[in-house]
């Protein structure tokens, strides 16, 4: 029986794993583009921007060798974003001593707001840090990533209120 074409389904990240049903490297594809804005999220808050951008690709390394593991089908979310926290720890634990963010973003060059508003969010709880990032840097709404992260509706907006609250205090 031939399988049908990528493009003609939708099978979001919560949904059965698209990689049990078309187990190849055009299914991990669409597992990346749905979960690569989270992912990148979670390792905004964590490192530096330009660090992140390189960080994702070994988040999806490691993920492709995990992701078959999995007895939840909805796991694939909160499997993604852990994969990435560790990559974000990790990096922390190598991470020269002295080097600071702004030096790291040399070449991107934002704007000084940019940089307090950075600041900023990296100095908030772990909770809020991430869903912050997910929702002002990558632009997603709070079912969004509810879907993509494994928490619920409640918690993610419960996290964006207090994280913005907590935000705003830190930049008046």
């Amino acid at each position: 029986m031939a399988s049908p074409l990528l493009s003609e389904i939708h099978i979001p990240v919560a949904a059965t794993p698209i990689y049990r049903v078309y187990p190849d490297r055009v299914a991990f594809g669409v597992i990346y583009r749905q979960g690569a804005r989270m992912v990148h999220g979670i390792l905004a808050a964590h490192v530096p921007p330009a660090d992140a951008v390189d960080l994702i690709q070994d988040v999806f390394l490691r993920a492709m060798g995990q992701l078959e593991g999995l007895r939840e089908p909805g796991a694939v979310g909160g499997c993604l974003a852990t994969i990435a926290r560790n990559a974000a720890c990790e990096y922390r634990r190598r991470a020269r001593p002295g080097v600071e963010v702004h030096e790291a973003m040399a070449s991107v060059k934002p704007t000084a707001d940019a940089f307090a508003a950075l600041d900023a969010i990296q100095a908030l709880p772990e909770a809020y840090r991430e869903t912050l990032c997910l929702r002002l840097i990558e632009g997603m709404t709070g079912p969004e990533i509810a879907e993509r992260t494994g928490m619920t509706h409640e918690s993610v907006r419960v996290n964006l209120c207090r994280g913005m609250k907590m935000l705003r205090e830190k930049l008046t």
